[in-house]
């Protein structure tokens, strides 16, 4: 069995089509020798805030030293996110190892599991294998009879934040799903409790008392807010200074049942040093919950898909969206969002319209999602001008394109969609920075385009690297590129003016890219160009290629070597500070320059095609300098 194979199968038992309950679990880890019983756990229910506060009780166990299972759900991206051990997903072969052994059991069941079920074994299994020392276990859905709930007492169970939710399931008032959440509470344990509504409260008061179990309730009175950035927030409880990497200010609250979470297992006699607390609030990740994906232009990516999440989202946005200069108002910000049919949208618009001047409205990957089409109209209804796309990413850069260089993007409405949107990120934001800095260097008028090229090629000149080169890789240019089909001549030239600098300057030869195919380039050497002045245009090497651009003749050039090209002159179309870059999108110089291994690697452009940061993929070759008419940038490994 495959990794994929694993995931097919798991897939293949909603578990919508069967019924809530613990027994199938019990009989499927009972057959595999209940690893469960053999691990110790934090577990942790409720409507929202669980898996924030998952994650940070998990980051600051693992910086006290402890092998930390953490178990979450759903997953964002990979599916292999639902379990990990310090920090890492579990890996593909352990996953394909597991699932095939679980898959003989759960299918001799009468009963088959459902795909709840057999993710809670597979992960019960690979947190044993892996020997931790301890799991944090997040419920899936409610808490009675979530699968998690076959775990014997906790450690300690949590129970953050409740409110209306899964209302079909679990009941249709806070004290009827409080009792579903408080299923969790077994014989004798600790619990911690989020300081919330009164009636919820009174119902896990109650359930302590009955279960003999001892209750610490969060006291968010001794909670002092302190600043918050786009790095994370500070705050005080109990008059201790601590600052935590998730924004927004429910996180503050969360943060706190975590610092009482900590206390009670300290109680219970776990090591955690305070430095252990202060690092992992500190450095905690948990991804699309109000995750920064991007500063300039400003992206913000949250899952939140229901009222209560809307609620802290717009709570959030007022404190770090920028401020407009004008008013002291939070900015207007596109709102990238998709909804799933059966949530109270209406309400979540609610929240969030104040902060937004448009919405790109998209359909999450889901059969409950909300047709584009449909949410749009909802958009509109409000207000808000708002346009829908059905791919998400063409949405994603179209709502980059709405907001603009100094324009902010959110990002929420969907865990479903919120996957997806992180997944497609990295490209969309390349193809805004192509589109729009190839929209800026191309506004330049002839005159200021000769001169800043005129100013990079005498860089150049200037340039070690150059002067020491037998054979350099050029270009020639089409549309905004800088003019580096003239360095030929202007090192001719340069040479005439300057004998002593003859032998550094002249006699070089020159090769120029050639698309052979649909993925690959080679580079010639132009024979009818013999004197370093001819202009590549005239000569007889060269003839018109894509979109007139002259391009070397392979039957009247020489093939270069890459291996005997000393320097490659690179075009781009964006760049950033560490020389990172970005091309045309087909990856031409980026598979040739892995060819060229003694040639040292410069890219050649405007600075007006500077960005904040290129998002780099493993693929990409970096530059050791980039030219531009105002500096030279170089690498800084």
């Amino acid at each position: 069995m495959t990794p994929q194979e694993a995931i097919a199968y798991i897939d293949n038992f909603t578990w919508s089509t069967t019924r809530l309950g613990l027994s199938r679990t019990r009989e499927l880890l009972s057959a595999m020798g209940d690893p469960q019983k053999k691990l110790r756990f934090i577990h942790v229910a409720g409507s929202n805030g669980k898996g924030s506060t998952c994650a940070m009780l998990a980051a600051i166990l693992q910086r006290a030293g402890y092998k930390t299972g953490l178990y979450t759900s759903p997953f964002i991206e990979e599916f292999g996110e639902r379990m990990q051990v310090n920090g890492e997903n579990i890996p593909g072969e352990a996953l394909a190892s597991i699932t095939e052994r679980v898959r003989v059991l759960a299918d001799a069941m009468e009963d088959h599991p459902s795909q709840f079920e057999l993710v809670t074994a597979v992960a019960m299994q690979y947190f044993y294998e892996a020997q931790c020392d301890i799991v944090v276990l997040e419920v899936g859905m409610g808490g009675e009879l979530d699968s998690t709930n076959v775990i014997d007492c906790p450690d300690v169970a949590v129970i953050t934040n409740i409110g209306l939710e899964h209302t079909e399931y679990l009941g249709n008032t806070l004290t009827e799903i409080a009792q579903t959440k408080a299923g969790i509470i077994k014989e004798g344990c600790r619990v911690v409790l989020y300081d919330g509504e009164p009636e919820v409260r009174d119902v896990v008061r109650r359930v302590c008392a009955e279960k003999h179990a001892g209750l610490l309730e969060t006291d968010f009175s001794k909670l002092v807010p302190g600043s918050q950035s786009l790095d994370g927030q500070t705050f005080t409880y109990e008059g201790a200074p601590y600052q935590v990497a998730l924004l927004g200010p429910h996180q503050l609250h969360n943060a706190v049942v975590v610092l009482e979470t900590v206390r009670t297992l300290r109680e219970l006699g776990w090591a955690v040093p305070e430095d252990a607390v202060h690092e992992g609030l500190r450095t905690v990740s948990w991804p699309a919950r109000l995750e920064v994906l991007n500063r300039e232009p400003l992206f913000i990516l949250d899952g939140g898909h229901n009222p209560q999440c809307a609620e802290a989202l717009a709570d959030a946005l007022s404190e770090i969206l920028p401020k407009d200069p004008a008013t002291g108002n939070p900015q207007k910000a596109v709102f990238l969002a998709g909804v799933l049919a059966d949530k109270d949208y209406n309400a979540m618009l609610d929240f969030v319209v104040p902060f937004a001047r448009a919405f790109i409205c998209t359909t999450p990957q889901s059969n409950r999602a909300l047709p584009a089409a449909d949410f749009a109209k909802a958009v509109e209804a409000k207000g808000i001008p708002a346009t829908p796309f059905e791919e998400i990413p063409e949405a994603l850069l179209n709502a980059l394109l709405e907001a603009g260089e100094d324009g902010a993007v959110v990002s929420f409405g969907s865990l479903y969609q919120a996957g997806a949107v992180r997944s497609a990120y990295k490209d969309a934001l390349r193809k805004f920075w192509r589109k729009t800095r190839m929209a800026a260097r191309e506004a330049l008028s002839d005159e200021e385009r000769r001169e800043k090229s005129d100013a990079i090629l005498d860089r150049i000149l200037e340039l070690p690297e150059f002067r020491n080169a037998k054979t350099v890789m050029i270009y020639n240019s089409v549309g905004g590129e800088v003019q580096l089909e003239r360095l030929p001549a202007a090192a001719s030239a340069a040479a005439d003016a300057n004998p002593s600098d003859a032998a550094d300057l002249a006699g070089k030869r020159y090769v120029y890219p050639l698309c052979v195919s649909e993925t690959e380039l080679e580079a010639y050497s132009p024979k009818a160009a013999d004197r370093p002045s001819a202009a590549p245009e005239n000569a007889g090497s060269f003839k018109p290629g894509a979109f007139g651009i002259p391009e070397p003749d392979p039957a009247a050039c020489d093939k270069a070597d890459p291996e005997d090209i000393d320097l490659v002159l690179c075009p781009l179309t964006a760049f950033d500070e560490q020389c990172s870059r970005i091309g045309m999108g087909a990856g031409y110089y980026d598979r040739y320059l892995q060819r060229c291994k003694n040639a040292a690697v410069i890219g050649v452009a405007f600075d007006i095609q500077k960005v904040s940061a290129v998002p780099a993929e493993p693929w990409d070759q970096p530059m050791t300098q980039i030219l531009t008419e105002r500096q030279i940038y170089r690498f800084d490994a």
